[in-house]
């Protein structure tokens, strides 16, 4: 019987520095997941997300003489597989319709119906913002990004950011209201059984 060696995040990307195909290799399966929960987060066809983590491995196995052993993995890896996502999207982010700034109002929710909201529901929620504020959204609220360093990567002006940001927000709050009134909904008819 074989005895599987475990190998640290550090040998590997050592290894990888050192051109070693069989390390790349693991070092993409060990990083797949996460690369691909980034991806998904930018681009909602899960082929598209699958293409940029592909390019983004590339470019990692190009760049990684770049990386230096003191610096966390993980964040290295999220802005390449975020700025190639953004590279993909950039030019439809640019012509997408732009609709009247709404004012927002403060909602307070049932925990109970937030609570039994998963990743999935997050995600089809993230999914029926338009492009350009689910970026947006995903760049400042999720990756950290400011409003200024998002407008240079999207080719927008920060304020445009914000007011995406915004509208972002409010089609959210108005989802999370829907979902609300559909458990409440839900939840009377279970007492009523």
């Amino acid at each position: 019987m074989f005895k599987k060696t475990v190998i640290s995040e550090e040998e590997l990307i050592q290894k990888c520095k050192q051109g070693n195909l069989r390390h790349q290799e693991k070092l993409y399966m060990h990083f797949y997941s996460y690369a691909m929960g980034v991806g998904l987060r930018y681009l909602s066809n899960r082929d598209d997300a699958l293409e940029v983590v592909n390019d983004s491995f590339i470019k990692v196995f190009k760049s990684i003489d770049s990386f230096k052993n003191e610096q966390n993995f993980k964040p290295w890896l999220r802005k390449i597989v975020v700025n190639t996502a953004l590279d993909r999207r950039r030019k439809d982010l640019k012509h997408q319709n732009q609709m009247d700034l709404e004012t927002a109002e403060n909602v307070s929710f049932a925990p109970q119906a937030i609570a039994h909201l998963n990743s999935q529901d997050i995600l089809k929620l993230l999914d029926a913002l338009p492009m350009v504020q689910r970026t947006v959204f995903n760049m400042y609220e999720i990756d950290g990004y400011s409003h200024e360093e998002i407008g240079r990567m999207l080719l927008i002006s920060a304020s445009s950011s914000r007011v995406n940001l915004s509208r972002a927000k409010e089609k959210l709050r108005e989802a999370l209201r829907f979902e609300q009134s559909e458990y409440e909904k839900n939840d009377r008819s279970e007492t009523y059984r």
